[in-house]
């Protein structure tokens, strides 16, 4: 079975982890362009609230209160989404969490948690998402992070969620392909998008956490995971600060070792600006939600790389191409004799 897959508007989309950050900019991106949305996360008065302020403007919008890491409860979003809509077209994996702190600081069963919620949590959706899309077409589209091509220091745990998000993301796809099933399967790899994922995580630190810059606004991921919901892609870049950092990190990996060793903590760290204290620490329980963080920080709004990438592949390659003849042709003529 071939992938086809519906315009947006005529389109039906879970969202896990949407009550927070990139998840609640795809939400309201989704409703604003027509889709119906059923939105799931573990705050149920973060949700009620999304569905009031969504449906009061027109939207169409369903709500299920579940967290990713229990498998009944993915499947109870599944059926949410059956009885409220018919079912649904796309399946986005957005819920995550995590910490700041070295492997030796932070405990197993945070380290276990981190797991539980990031990769159990995409696979508990892959697979619910598969079984109910299969045969009928659709898509699977899966945040995970550049930090799945590069480790960084004091996020240990996290990191090794997120590559081995893409590793089942990659044999999904494969799967999927091989039988035929007509679904497709997108990884979506932000670089730092300003979310209040800083002020989410346990914190072992002993300063505040941030994000490095550059940032990005949640708006971006969004952009991205929308255009997956209607165009077929293997990986996409969100935000051009990222995809540097994944290049720099393969051509030159001690390299990129050595700068994270060096400045790796300092980066990640805001002494001054503490954040939102009602929002501190979700990892096992929900605290308050937003589209962005309340630390004071600046986030670039589009990204000319996700532009980029959005483009047909052979028109972006007789780009490249044509960019490369026109280098040679105006290169000086040899006039030696």
């Amino acid at each position: 079975m071939a992938v086809t897959l519906k315009r947006l508007r005529d389109q039906v989309i879970v969202v896990t982890g949407a009550t927070s950050g990139n998840g609640l900019a795809t939400v309201e991106a989704a409703v604003r362009r027509g889709a119906a949305v059923v939105a799931t996360a573990r705050n149920e008065a973060a949700l009620e609230a999304l569905r009031d302020r969504l449906t009061a403007d027109g939207g169409r919008i369903a709500i299920c209160v579940a967290d990713v890491s229990d498998m009944a409860a993915v499947e109870r979003v599944a059926a949410v989404a059956v009885e409220a809509f018919g079912g649904f077209d796309t399946w986005v994996n957005n819920a995550g969490i995590g910490t700041y702190g070295t492997l030796e600081q932070v405990p197993i069963a945070d380290h276990r948690r981190v797991f539980d919620v990031n990769y159990f949590g995409v696979l508990h959706g892959s697979l619910v998402a598969a079984r109910h899309l299969r045969g009928r077409g659709g898509a699977i589209v899966t945040i995970g992070s550049i930090l799945s091509d590069r480790a960084i220091v004091e996020q240990g745990p996290y990191c090794a969620t997120k590559h081995a998000v893409q590793a089942l993301t990659d044999t999904l796809r494969m799967e999927l392909e091989k039988e035929g099933a007509g679904i497709s399967v997108t990884l979506i790899k932000p670089g730092a998008i300003d979310t209040p994922f800083p002020e989410h995580a346990r914190n072992f630190m002993d300063q505040p956490p941030r994000l490095p810059p550059p940032l990005y606004a949640p708006s971006v991921v969004a952009d991205a995971v929308l255009f997956a919901c209607e165009t077929p892609r293997r990986t996409i870049y969100a935000g051009g600060g990222g995809l540097v950092a994944s290049f720099l990190s393969r051509a030159a990996p001690r390299l990129s070792d050595k700068i994270l060793e060096l400045f790796g903590t300092a980066a990640q760290q805001a002494p001054a600006d503490p954040g939102d204290p009602t929002r501190r620490d979700n990892l096992y329980a929900p605290r308050v939600d937003a589209l962005r963080r309340s630390q004071a920080v600046g986030a670039r709004q589009s990204s000319t790389a996700l532009q980029a990438q959005k483009l047909n592949p052979v028109i972006l390659l007789l780009g490249v191409v044509g960019a490369g003849i026109a280098v040679a042709l105006s290169r000086p003529k040899d006039i030696s004799r």
